[in-house]
């Protein structure tokens, strides 16, 4: 991968189209804000600070790329990344979420993401300490000194001295002895007894709260884990299973967790990144006539101060959320952006529509990228040991019938793409295992074959497809 803080916007175009078909306004969106996250680290302070983001929201049908070009994003940025669905917050002395808990949950991937990153930089340091703690329990050390009287003459001392050298050379060429045993595998049966902490030692607290008290079940958990100490039980296991609880253990000893938590903070205020969907659903429909609905409404007032920004209470410290991007994304079937309240609507300075998808798009779905649909088919098909092939006028098929079925029923984008292979490819899949023949052509007649009385019978496609 790129390293991300050497990503230009045509750069991150281009790793953007290796996931995603068409759509360009919007990855040229996207890959703007985020390499002008870069460019505003790159002017010096107090400037800097009064860069803000230029938060994006993505207009467009559900199955045509919105949350996938955020994730994506998020992972060439290398960046904490938080999707969430706008819809399941609720103003403030309602039941539901509270708003300030994305910034929590935030937070809690940028600790994660450090730790991970800890964990990969630590694992020679700890793999070491942990193949030490094993031969200490193999060929426990040698004794400092053999002399315990405490009255004796020069010659017991000069022997105190040379003695336990001669000692210590031998069980030195032992150990090493040992090591190349264990590093070898020739030690893999043997079992020994050793002292490991219990995952799950302290008790498991659940609550239900109201809104704005998420953290509450967190906060108590942590308080336990603090007042019950982990406990450490006695097992017999196998030197391979014994080397990697014992690399766990020394592995969390490693890690400074104060130092993670300040990372972490600061890649979340830095180059924090909050994907908002279904925003449409908190629009209110003014248009209805049916006067203002107050929980949408309430919904974007508590939106209004965390996008503009301001200061969140975790429990790892403070966070300020001026810098974080927020990508908010709807379909607005029922309403228009224009329906959000104005401070909110001022707060998203960049909307950029995608299109629907066509049969052309359809098609590159299915074979362009790096994952695509029919690259998942044919490697789980190989794990039966059948070679799945699709022919090209099977795929123009299927596309075509996706596009079909989103005409006559709902448009759901490129999600039909999956209902539709599922269909073709049911027979197979069930019977896969027993198949004497390895070798399955998809081509436009099998298509055919598998969907057309789907897809003539309307009813029958909106229930099936």
């Amino acid at each position: 991968m790129i390293p991300a803080q050497s990503l230009t916007p045509k750069d991150i175009v281009a790793e953007l189209d290796k996931y995603i078909v068409g759509q360009a306004d919007a990855k040229r969106s996207v890959a703007i804000a985020l390499r002008n996250r870069w460019r505003r680290r790159q002017v010096p302070s107090p400037l800097r600070e009064e860069i803000a983001p230029k938060n994006i929201i993505m207009i467009g049908p559900t199955g045509v790329g919105k949350t996938e070009i955020a994730r994506r994003l998020a992972t060439l940025a290398q960046s904490p990344f938080f999707k969430v669905e706008a819809s399941k917050f609720t103003e403030v002395g309602y039941v539901g979420r509270d708003v300030e808990s994305m910034i929590r949950d935030l937070v809690e991937i940028a600790i994660s993401m450090v730790k991970e990153e800890e964990r990969t930089r630590l694992e020679g340091v700890a793999a070491a300490n942990a193949e030490e703690r094993i031969l200490d329990v193999l060929l426990p050390p040698v004794s400092a000194s053999p002399v315990q009287d405490a009255k004796y003459d020069m010659d017991s001392i000069t022997e105190s001295i040379h003695l336990p050298a001669e000692q210590s050379t031998e069980a030195d060429s032992t150990r090493e002895k040992f090591r190349d045993m264990l590093r070898s595998g020739k030690l893999d049966d043997r079992e020994i007894e050793l002292d490991l902490t219990e995952s799950n030692s302290m008790p498991m607290v659940e609550i239900m709260t109201t809104s704005g008290m998420e953290d509450m079940q967190s906060n108590l958990q942590d308080a336990f884990s603090k007042i019950f100490p982990k406990k450490k039980k006695k097992r017999k296991i196998k030197i391979p299973e014994a080397l990697n609880g014992l690399t766990r253990e020394e592995m969390e000893r490693l890690i400074d967790m104060d130092k993670v938590t300040k990372e972490a903070l600061k890649r979340t205020e830095e180059s924090g990144i909050i994907f908002l969907d279904e925003i449409d659903k908190v629009a209110a429909q003014r248009s209805g006539g049916h006067g203002p609905e107050v929980s949408r409404e309430g919904v974007q007032r508590d939106l209004l101060p965390i996008v503009e920004g301001s200061t969140v209470t975790t429990k790892y410290g403070m966070v300020k959320t001026d810098h974080i991007l927020f990508i908010a994304s709807g379909a607005f079937h029922m309403s228009k952006p224009s329906d959000l309240i104005p401070e909110l609507q001022g707060r998203f300075p960049i909307r950029v529509e995608l299109h629907s998808l066509g049969k052309e798009e359809f098609v590159r779905i299915l074979t362009e990228p790096e994952s695509a649909l029919v690259k998942q088919y044919v490697a789980m098909m190989a794990t039966e040991g059948i070679e799945l092939v699709f022919e090209a006028d099977g795929i123009d098929e299927l596309a075509a019938i996706a596009v079909e079925v989103n005409e006559k029923t709902e448009e759901i984008g490129a999600r039909r793409l999956h209902t539709v292979m599922e269909r073709v490819l049911d027979e197979l899949s069930f019977t896969a295992d027993e198949r004497d023949d390895k070798r399955f052509v998809v081509t436009a007649e099998y298509v055919k074959e598998q969907l057309q009385d789907v897809v003539e019978d309307r009813d029958l496609s909106r229930f099936i497809l």
